[in-house]
């Protein structure tokens, strides 16, 4: 497909609409409304029929990358490299038609895993993504226009790690909140309408790794969660100050999994055998403890999904689909039928997409008593590794896989 510039895109961008608030049943974000790879859909199917729920369409040309698919407003948001060198942003129609293509900037190019990682991240008409090589770009959707980009490793004077950053951006009010791994700027925020500097975490100076961060209310208390190269962290959502840190290592410091939070616990992980574990906030947030640590789920990339008291997810060296109580750590079930891959949550099921080369999709219930799928099916589309999180929205199940995505209905009829 032509790939389109910014300038013509500046002059034909204003017939389509893309302002505004996303509906309910959009996901305009990385892993969901939320970030926690829950997706505010209801009445969807229970079981699949033998090979998967009906294909509605596939879109190809996407180019190679491993960012998700952000929907908003009848728009479908998605990175690719298409010429090997550069990403761009194309915007698809419900119908999987690409409408426009945006050439962004330059993009990895690391030989496992080429092209960008970032989800973008949509707030009214404008959107946010990061590059592999450190740039926080800012795109005027009605415009077709960039308004602004900042290096975040340049202004912040931080060194990328080894596979290229791979974080999707939080907006959070005036704020974009990004990881440039700095002296005293672990966690930076930029003001989303200029990219002028707001805040950084004074003190925090790890490395980024590949985490995507998050925002949870403790108490009355807004907590910004991460985890960067060697920590689990918390800051201040509002002013940036670092309340608390906790020392987690893995092998290659590979932490990617976004921590997840329910009455007042703390939970993280990390693949390698290094498990994970809750961690114990104080009633003001500003200080944890060590409430129970785990090793059999050891997520590497893949998310974990918490549950009515209850976190599923897959093993990264035991390579099982497993299920922990979130109160204790006790291991509720874990079963190899399923192995380790990306889990999201809609409507009482978990959504598991299987990687990096197996491509098998499952579906399976989301309860503590046991094992039990009703569903499963195999990628045909696409190439590549099989690394990409899932999205759900208005019905239907986004698989991206390399330069190809897949629109499944899993609407209830």
């Amino acid at each position: 497909m032509k790939r389109t510039s910014f300038a013509i895109m500046t002059m034909i961008g204003m017939v389509f609409c893309l302002a505004g608030p996303a509906v309910a049943g959009d996901s305009p974000q990385f892993r969901g409304p939320h970030r926690d790879g829950r997706f505010e859909e209801q009445g969807l199917l229970k079981t699949w029929p033998e090979g998967g729920p009906a294909v509605v369409w596939v879109a190809k040309g996407l180019g190679k990358g491993f960012s998700s698919a952000s929907v908003v407003n009848g728009k479908i948001y998605i990175t690719g490299m298409q010429d090997g060198q550069n990403g761009s942003l194309s915007i698809l129609s419900s119908d999987g038609i690409i409408e426009k293509s945006l050439v962004y900037g330059k993009e990895t190019l690391d030989q496992q895993a080429p092209g960008p990682r970032s989800t973008p991240t949509i707030d009214g008409d404008r959107l946010y993504l990061l590059s592999g090589l450190g740039v926080v770009y800012c795109i005027d959707l009605a415009k077709g226009a960039k308004l602004w980009e900042v290096n975040i490793l340049e202004r912040f004077k931080a060194k990328n790690n080894t596979w290229t950053l791979a974080e999707s951006l939080l907006v959070d009010g005036e704020r974009v909140i990004c990881t440039p791994g700095g002296p005293d700027a672990g966690l930076a925020a930029l003001n989303k309408m200029t990219g002028e500097t707001l805040w950084t975490t004074q003190g925090l100076s790890d490395q980024a790794s590949y985490c995507s961060p998050a925002i949870v209310d403790h108490k009355g208390r807004r907590i910004l969660l991460t985890e960067t190269a060697k920590l689990v962290v918390g800051a201040d959502a509002t002013s940036g100050a670092l309340l608390w840190t906790h020392d987690h290592p893995t092998e290659y410091d590979i932490h990617a999994v976004t921590p997840l939070y329910q009455d007042g616990l703390v939970y993280f992980t990390g693949g390698y055998g290094s498990g994970g574990g809750a961690l114990q906030l104080s009633p003001d947030g500003s200080s944890v403890s060590v409430k129970w640590t785990d090793k059999n789920l050891d997520c590497q990339h893949h998310g974990v999904v918490l549950v009515d008291g209850y976190l599923y997810g897959t093993g990264h060296q035991n390579g099982q689909l497993m299920c922990l109580e979130m109160a204790t750590g006790k291991l509720m079930w874990g079963t190899k039928e399923v192995r380790q891959g990306a889990v999201v949550y809609a409507d009482g099921m978990l959504y598991v997409y299987e990687g990096p080369k197996s491509g098998i999709v499952s579906l399976v219930k989301a309860i503590p008593t046991g094992f039990e799928r009703t569903g499963t099916f195999k990628l045909t589309e696409g190439t590549g590794q099989h690394w990409a999180h899932p999205a759900i929205a208005n019905g239907r199940l986004y698989i991206r896989h390399g330069d190809a995505l897949i629109a499944y209905d899993i609407k209830e009829k």
